[in-house]
C-alpha cells in the first residue's frame, strides 16, 4: 500500500487558521501561503504522509502548474480551474487504487464531495490539532532523548582527563 496522501485546499486553510489569516493580512498571502507550506512540510516529515497542497491559480492564465516545493507538491489550479474542482478530479483520478486519501478543508460542500468518493475529510481546524499534537510529540521525544544523554554523561576527573589526552597525543606520535 502506497502512503496515505494528504490533499490540502490551500487558500481554504490560509482563510481559516487565524495566524495564517494576520500574517497575509500583515505581510501578503504570499507570505501566509509560505507559512503554510513550511508548516506542513514539517508535519509531512513526521506524519510520513504524501502530501499536496493545492491553490487556486487566481486569476493567472495558463495551464495546471505543479512542482516539488519542499517535501511537498505544490499545484496551482489552471486558469478558470477552482482548487476544489482540481482536488475532486484528483479524488476521482485516485479513487480505486488501495491508498488511503484524505482532503483538509473546511469547504462544506467540497467535504461532501470528498466523502462521496471515498476520501476522508478533515476540518482545517483538525489539521492544526493534528499538527500541533505531533509538534508536542516530537518535544516530548526531544526532551526525553535530552534527559537520557545529559544522565548518561561520563564523568571523568580532571587526572583522567589528562591522561586521556596524553593517550591520544601518544598515538598521534
Amino acid at each position: 500500500m502506497e502512503k496515505p496522501l494528504l490533499v490540502v485546499d490551500g487558500y481554504n486553510i490560509i482563510g481559516a487558521w487565524p495566524e495564517l489569516q494576520r500574517l497575509g493580512k500583515q505581510h501578503g498571502l504570499a507570505a501566509a501561503r509560505q507559512q503554510l507550506l513550511e508548516t506542513l512540510s514539517n508535519y509531512q516529515k513526521y506524519s510520513e504522509k504524501e502530501i499536496v497542497v493545492v491553490f487556486d491559480a487566481m486569476d493567472a492564465a495558463g495551464p495546471v502548474q505543479k512542482q516539488q516545493e519542499r517535501n511537498l507538491m505544490v499545484v496551482f489550479s489552471a486558469e478558470n480551474q477552482t482548487a476544489d474542482s482540481y482536488i475532486e478530479a484528483l479524488i476521482a483520478k485516485i479513487k480505486n487504487q488501495d491508498r488511503q486519501v484524505e482532503v483538509a478543508t473546511s469547504d462544506h460542500a467540497e467535504q461532501w464531495t470528498i466523502f462521496s468518493n471515498g476520501a476522508l475529510r478533515t476540518s482545517a481546524r483538525e489539521l492544526a490539532t493534528a499538527i500541533r499534537m505531533e509538534q508536542a510529540d516530537i518535544r516530548q521525544t526531544v526532551r526525553e532523548k535530552h534527559r537520557f544523554l545529559s544522565g548518561n554523561r561520563l564523568q571523568f576527573t580532571s587526572k583522567q582527563l589528562e591522561q586521556l589526552q596524553a593517550s591520544f597525543r601518544e598515538d598521534d606520535n
